[in-house]
């Protein structure tokens, strides 16, 4: 199954136009950057393919991707990361390898669709970083920011939803969901005060950040979640009918 999906692709055929003669190449407006948040079994991916749907439904061209993941280099370091191999050499040690297909990951998908007006909505980003190496690994704020400084840039989402429930919930959901014939990964693996000061750290970062970040009451049921989503997603940004359009 594909993780990375880009529903419709743009492609321009070489001008026989002399250069002089050439109009003016049209520029597309900067798609919109869409991240989902949370602890684990929140909910996370389910929802961010049902907002596709809705986006795909009203005409906007959809990249769904996820991290760690999302270009073909970032899922072979995801593969690294969550069977834990790099846990031993401590919090810094997944952050850098977080960080290199994170480079990659926004190199090859998610700012060539943005540059070709594509929306894209991505299973975790940067504020995981901050939350399970910062606030779960207790790795230094100032590496991280440094991190994301010369990483991220200014490729920072226009709407994170933050899906919250209670870490045991959320504990339970995961491992009903893998069932008993597969293992807990890296961090599935951790124990609840773990998973309790990372529901803490994101709820931080959404006061820290209102202006980008919505917490979303993920303990209810699925269409109520998906309902809350969709609400939230056209109030913020498909208020402007100039926002809306895509390519």
């Amino acid at each position: 199954m594909a993780h990375v999906v880009m529903t419709r692709t743009l492609t321009a055929k070489p001008s026989a136009l002399p250069a002089s003669a050439r109009p003016e190449p049209i520029k597309l407006p900067r798609g919109r950057f869409i991240t989902f948040e949370g602890g684990e079994g929140t909910g996370k991916s389910t929802q961010a393919r049902l907002l596709a749907a809705h986006l795909e439904h009203e005409g906007i061209t959809t990249v769904l991707t996820r991290e760690p993941g999302g270009s073909p280099f970032a899922e072979e370091l995801r593969e690294a990361i969550l069977s834990g191999a790099a846990a031993p050499f401590g919090p810094a040690a997944e952050a850098l390898l977080f960080s290199a297909a994170r480079v990659d990951h926004l190199d090859q998908t998610i700012r060539p669709a943005l540059d070709h007006g594509a929306w894209v909505i991505c299973d975790r980003f940067a504020d995981s970083t901050r939350a399970y190496q910062g606030a779960g690994g207790k790795l230094d704020l100032e590496m991280i920011n440094a991190l994301e400084r010369v990483v991220v840039g200014s490729t920072r989402p226009d709407l994170t939803l933050i899906l919250d429930m209670p870490a045991e919930k959320g504990l339970a959901r995961a491992r009903a969901r893998r069932g008993s014939a597969a293992g807990p990964d890296r961090f599935e693996a951790e124990g609840e005060a773990f998973h309790g000061s990372l529901r803490r750290a994101f709820l931080d970062i959404a006061r820290a950040e209102p202006g980008r970040c919505v917490v979303i009451n993920a303990d209810a049921p699925q269409g109520d979640v998906e309902r809350a989503i969709w609400v939230r997603v056209r109030e913020r940004l498909l208020a402007d009918p100039h926002l809306k359009a895509g390519p």
